[in-house]
């Protein structure tokens, strides 16, 4: 049966050689228990060399019975996958059960995305006279200027901004660096922050390179910053169901209706896969669509 020694090592594995991220490691741990959870209830004393192609099918039928998603069953499938391929190449098992299983299909979701003018209303909302409107307005501005994740933006250090070569230097998924150009507005901006209203927190030592603080002097959580945008979205009207993530969708969509090259987006963005990046191609598409519906006189012939 798989023991949590095994399991420990596999994690330490993940962290260690594969250079992934705390968040990652701890949810390939959750699709493992998972996994062992539905094995034990078959069978408690299953080795591991006994586990076959059937039983990680009848798992994935478990899953859609609890409710989970097809993204959801892919992404546990992935995981899976994953761990067999570090137990072949430890010579734990001998066959790998899950080779010839696919992936649930799972429909392409085109994201929400803002207009420019539905980004800038956003900026022009807030209020720079009350407490943390500077460090609100440049959260925004940042994340539309640079695409950035969430846990990007809240774990922003101080020494990552190069002012005179306008980069930033962002960690971002699996420990990768990648610089992203930023303009002389947005840096201003940060510095009327930094300069401004940071310098009046009781900072606590651990954040002192941290751009980003709360009241508390710590750094902000990732529903913090949820709660500012979807605020903001609130006090300007705007009716999408919009959080972070929508600012970076937008960033991207932009660029590329924009006439940016999908490789430098890539980059920018910081995906791994070229086909990740492909999916604001199809939003601009549905732009496209939409502006030649509205302007070429035969199009609704």
């Amino acid at each position: 049966m798989l023991d949590k020694l095994l399991i420990k090592r596999y994690l330490i594995y993940l962290r260690l050689e594969q250079s992934m991220s705390d968040n990652s490691v701890i949810a390939y741990s959750h699709d493992i228990e998972l996994f062992m959870q539905y094995l034990k209830g078959i069978n408690h004393s299953m080795l591991l060399k006994h586990i076959t192609q059937e039983n990680i099918e009848n798992f994935l039928a478990y899953l859609y019975k609890l409710g989970l998603s097809a993204s959801s069953q892919a992404r546990i499938l992935s995981g899976i996958k994953k761990f067999y391929t570090y137990l072949l190449q430890e010579k734990i098992v001998e066959e790998n059960p899950t080779i010839l299983i696919s992936s649930p299909s799972i429909g392409r979701h085109l994201p929400d995305v803002l207009s420019y003018d539905e980004i800038c209303s956003m900026i022009d909302t807030i209020d720079l006279s009350q407490q943390f409107g500077h460090r609100n307005k440049a959260i925004l501005e940042i994340m539309y200027a640079c695409g950035l994740r969430v846990s990007e933006v809240i774990s922003l250090k101080i020494s990552d901004i190069y002012v005179n070569d306008e980069f930033i230097r962002i960690i971002g998924k699996g420990e990768k660096e990648r610089l992203i150009p930023i303009s002389q507005a947005t840096i201003k901006t940060l510095y009327l922050y930094i300069e401004g209203e940071r310098k009046h927190l009781p900072i606590k030592p651990r954040h002192t390179d941290t751009v980003f603080i709360n009241r508390r002097g710590s750094g902000l959580s990732r529903q913090m910053v949820f709660l500012i945008i979807k605020d903001l979205a609130e006090k300007t009207g705007i009716k999408k169901n919009i959080g972070p993530h929508t600012i970076r969708h937008s960033f991207a969509t932009h660029l590329l209706e924009g006439g940016a090259d999908l490789r430098a987006v890539q980059q920018m963005l910081g995906h791994s896969s070229i086909s990740t990046t492909e999916i604001y191609t199809h939003i601009s598409d549905q732009y496209l669509r939409e502006v030649i519906s509205l302007y070429h006189p035969r199009f609704n012939k």
